[in-house]
């Protein structure tokens, strides 16, 4: 593992490089994503989140207004029993739900679909690296500066292959995002959606439905889906 600055910005937070060879790279990462295993990955932050037990969130960028409330319901409850998030944060929604998991104590990995050099951080992300619960994460070089569709794909397959289960509140049909649930689905993760009109050919695809129950698990009790905190026990 090597390290490198980020920028005059953020001239405190340094850059790990994670190659295949290294301890910290998530052998997962292989098993799922085959020949489309990055060969290194980037990272800012501390890389011993990546041994946690993650929730990945995936969601379409167009996103029905019932679903977005839904989901900002659920993130706080995820938020509150400590359950470790991975994703892109990159639509609105999503940003929203940063900014909210941002208010935790629990671990977050960002994955943007660029390179790291230039990215710029608010300051409740950069005080949440310094604390070590922020780890951002990218398969992109320095040279990758700006966000396209294929580097979206490319980081959702990332978030989904990390991820022990799916949190997808809405897959736009045949869409970028349906791709990789799908993907996702056919490797038997576990995925989960809300059991609404909107989400019926993602249901019948095989995504399980998400409820908000109060259940106990070993970090506390909360209001968590139960088939889905299963997943997060030893």
């Amino acid at each position: 593992m090597v390290t490198m600055n980020t920028g005059k910005k953020d001239k405190k937070l340094r850059v790990q490089i994670i190659d295949l060879a290294d301890r910290d790279y998530p052998v997962v990462l292989q098993g799922r994503l085959g020949k489309d295993a990055p060969a290194g990955l980037y990272a800012l932050g501390e890389t011993a989140i990546l041994r946690r037990r993650l929730l990945g969130l995936i969601c379409s960028i167009q996103c029905p207004g019932s679903i977005v409330l839904k989901t900002f319901d659920t993130i706080r409850a995820l938020r509150d029993e400590g359950v470790a998030v991975v994703g892109g944060f990159l639509s609105p929604m999503e940003r929203d739900c940063l900014d909210i998991l941002l208010r935790g104590k629990q671990p977050i990995i960002l994955c943007p679909a660029r390179g790291l050099k230039g990215l710029r951080l608010g300051e409740k992300a950069r005080q949440a690296v310094d604390e070590g619960r922020l780890l951002v994460l990218s398969a992109f070089t320095d040279d990758v500066r700006h966000t396209t569709a294929a580097q979206a794909v490319r980081r959702n397959n990332l978030v989904a292959a990390l991820a022990d289960a799916l949190l997808v509140p809405y897959a736009a049909p045949n869409g970028k995002t349906w791709t990789t649930v799908h993907a996702a689905l056919a490797r038997k993760q576990p995925v989960f959606t809300f059991d609404v009109e909107d989400n019926a050919a993602l249901l019948e695809a095989g995504a399980q439905p998400f409820q908000l129950l109060s259940v106990q698990w070993k970090n506390g009790t909360g209001t968590i889906n139960e088939q889905l905190m299963r997943g997060f026990e030893d």
